[in-house]
Parts: C-alpha cells; sequence; structure tokens
C-alpha cells in the first residue's frame, strides 16, 4: 500500500513540476519548492526582480492545478474592502436587503502582486485570510474556498513608496522564495518561447482541487522519527541569540523564528520526501526546506545590515552546527 501510495504521489508530483516548467524555464528549485509549499498548504513569498517570471509562475501553477485564480495588483491606494469585499444595499419589490459581495480573495489560488507596496492597513486585511482561512466582515465570518493559498510577490530593489512586511504577516508565509537571474542557455529558450513567433507552449492540467487536497492527505500521513524532529527544533531554537553560542547569530539576529517556523519545515519535509520517493523523513529533507522557511523569519540588527549579512548565511552555520 505504502508503495502505491509513493509512487502515485511522485507521478502527479513530477507531471506537474514538467508541466509548469513548459512556461517556466531554468527556475527548477522555485518551481519545485512552490509545489512543496502549495501541497503542504502554505502561503507562498516570491521576491525577485522585475522580469524574472514570479506573475508568470503563479499564473502557470493556476492552469496546472486547474484552480479559480485572483490577480490583486497592490498599490498605495487599494484599501482592504477591494480585497475582502464589502456589503450593498439592494432593494427588490420595495424590500431592502443587505448582501455579501465577495472580493477577489475569494478565491484559491490568490496572486498578491507586489503586497509590500499597500499600506500596513491593507495589508492587515489578509492577515486573517492566510492563517484562519476565513474572511469577517462586520459581524459576519464567511470561510474562502478550499484548497486556499496566497502566493504574494514583491520586488527588494525599489523601496520608494513601499511598506515593509510586518513581522506577524511574514510568518503567515510557509516559504519565501528567492527568484534569481536564470543562466544563459535558459534565457535563450525564454526568448525562444516569448518572442520567436511561434505562440506560447500549451498548458494543460494536471491535477483538480480534490486530487491536490488528496496529495496533501498522504503528506501529513508520513511518519518522522523522534530524531529528525529533535534536529529540525534544534534548527529553530539556534536561530534566537538566546538559544545559541554561535557568535554569527548572537551578533546580527536580533530575533528568531517563531514555533511556526518548525512545523512549517515538518510538513515541507514531509512532502518532499514523498516527491522523492521515500515513506519517511531523511534528515536531508529538513536541511533542505530550513532555507525557504525560516529566511523570512530571522530578523537581523543594524549590525548585520550594515556588514551585509544575510539570513541564508546565518541558516546554513546554523545546519552545520546542528549536522
Amino acid at each position: 500500500m505504502q508503495e502505491q501510495v509513493i509512487n502515485s504521489f511522485k507521478e502527479q508530483f513530477t507531471a506537474i513540476v514538467e508541466e509548469v516548467e513548459k512556461q517556466v524555464v531554468g527556475q527548477e528549485e522555485i518551481v519545485k519548492n512552490t509545489l512543496i509549499g502549495i501541497i503542504a498548504g502554505g502561503n507562498i513569498l516570491i521576491e525577485g526582480t522585475p522580469g524574472l517570471g514570479k506573475t508568470v509562475l503563479v499564473k502557470t501553477f493556476a492552469k496546472v492545478l486547474d484552480l479559480p485564480f485572483s490577480r490583486i495588483q497592490f498599490t498605495p491606494d487599494l484599501m482592504p474592502v477591494d480585497i475582502i469585499g464589502t456589503t450593498i444595499v439592494t432593494k427588490q419589490e420595495n424590500k431592502i436587503d443587505f448582501v455579501f459581495q465577495k472580493g477577489p480573495i475569494f478565491s484559491s489560488l490568490v496572486l498578491a502582486d507586489e503586497i509590500n507596496r499597500a499600506t500596513p492597513k491593507t495589508q492587515s486585511a489578509m492577515l486573517e485570510a492566510m492563517q484562519e482561512k476565513t474572511v469577517t466582515v462586520g459581524k459576519s465570518t464567511h470561510k474562502l474556498p478550499q484548497p486556499f493559498f496566497v502566493l504574494a510577490t514583491e520586488n527588494p530593489l525599489e523601496m520608494e513608496g513601499t511598506y515593509p512586511l510586518p513581522e506577524a504577516q511574514l510568518d503567515r508565509f510557509l516559504f519565501k522564495l528567492n527568484i534569481k537571474l536564470p543562466p544563459k542557455e535558459d534565457l535563450l529558450k525564454i526568448i525562444d518561447i516569448t518572442v520567436s513567433g511561434y505562440g506560447e507552449p500549451q498548458i494543460r492540467k494536471q491535477v483538480n482541487q480534490q486530487q491536490l487536497l488528496e496529495m496533501k492527505e498522504k503528506a501529513l500521513q508520513i511518519p518522522v522519527a523522534a530524531s529528525v524532529k529533535e534536529k529540525a527544533l534544534s534548527i529553530m531554537i539556534q536561530t534566537h541569540p538566546e538559544g545559541t553560542t554561535l557568535s554569527l547569530v548572537k551578533d546580527y539576529v536580533k530575533s528568531g523564528a517563531s514555533p511556526r517556523g518548525v512545523q512549517g519545515m515538518i510538513m515541507a519535509a514531509k512532502v518532499r520526501a514523498l516527491a522523492e520517493g521515500r515513506y519517511n523523513v531523511a534528515l536531508e529533507d529538513v536541511y533542505t526546506v530550513a532555507l525557504p522557511c525560516l529566511r523570512h523569519r530571522i530578523f537581523l540588527n543594524f549590525k548585520a545590515q550594515a556588514e551585509k549579512i544575510n539570513p541564508d548565511e546565518i541558516i546554513q552555520e546554523i545546519i552545520k552546527k546542528v549536522h
């Protein structure tokens, strides 16, 4: 039975990745990590300079996974009601009624484009949806469709007119993925796809909503050895200055990762294990998902910023220590 579950999961995972890579070239690790995050049921923050395909990545996943999709373009004048919806007054046959008009958040895959351009008030409208999968308007609470994910993008270069995401909101993201410029060979392929005149590749759905939920259920059942849990917990604790002897953490870290970080690491490691064809979580799974799970949950002090120390360097040192 286990072998059947593993083979079925691996086949679906591989088929999804290969289909997305027809459109998104040169970002294999990003594609795989995005799919791991989606199957794990988490929200994902994607950071990269303009033109690297962040929006294309999300839209392609919506097609391949056959999910209801909506895009919210975040701007400084965007209001919370523009996201979650509002109550409107209707009149029929002399009868006045109040009807809730759903906003774009009521979708399965929500692209929050350039999320850091909106004001903190508008960003806060996403918090309940991202964590509780519900939206509250007035005294009424509305459930969001299942599955539900927010894939948000932000541009790390242009800081003018932006509002950095607060720590509480960053913690709602399972992964933070950094998209880099692809190699020259892949850039040539991108040119061929986009400006060759032959048209873009046909993207076909590989799973439906129910199958995606079933993939998550399969991953939840994967056993995790006590020693693997201990290592994951140790990595999270070592991100706190008071919980480690590492000078790199003590000198540069203001605040470490929350318990959500280790929860995310275990869940993402389960998905990765199945995708690799194993019915148990290995330490390698935990070490691999530690970077995207923790890099946005470690907050550095001014000294780190001045000396250009980034969270990835700190996490890699922690992994070496606990290995």
